[in-house]
């Protein structure tokens, strides 16, 4: 058993992936104007679906190379992954918001997007 693994089997946290070390670098103000929840929502939101999105694409592709889908059923999933970026881009431009905006920082952990 590992220094950082308890008798549960469970694993600590690394040092390098405290929250508190990527809490260090926030000023400690939080702006709670009306504009930057409604856009911080919006940008949170969008994120999280443009990751399923991507995780969605990513399994489709796996079934289309694993022969589990016939022709129908990869164009209708390929259209539905398109029509669904054009929606998610859509949205984010009515938010202001950029496709790099969408791709969170999440710390030490890396990006949320490839």
């Amino acid at each position: 058993m590992s220094k950082q693994e308890h008798k549960s089997g469970i694993r600590e946290t690394p040092d390098s992936f405290r929250l508190s070390d990527a809490a260090e670098g926030l000023s400690g103000r939080i702006d709670c104007s009306p504009e930057n929840i409604e856009q911080g929502l919006a940008k949170l939101v969008l994120s999280l679906i443009e990751l399923l999105r991507q995780l969605l694409e990513r399994q489709a592709i796996r079934r289309m190379e694993g022969g589990s889908l016939n022709e129908e059923q990869i164009e209708q999933m390929g259209e539905a992954l398109m029509k669904l970026e054009t929606k998610i881009h859509e949205l984010a431009t009515n938010f202001n918001l950029s496709p790099a905006d969408l791709n969170l920082d999440l710390g030490p952990l890396g990006r949320l997007l490839e």
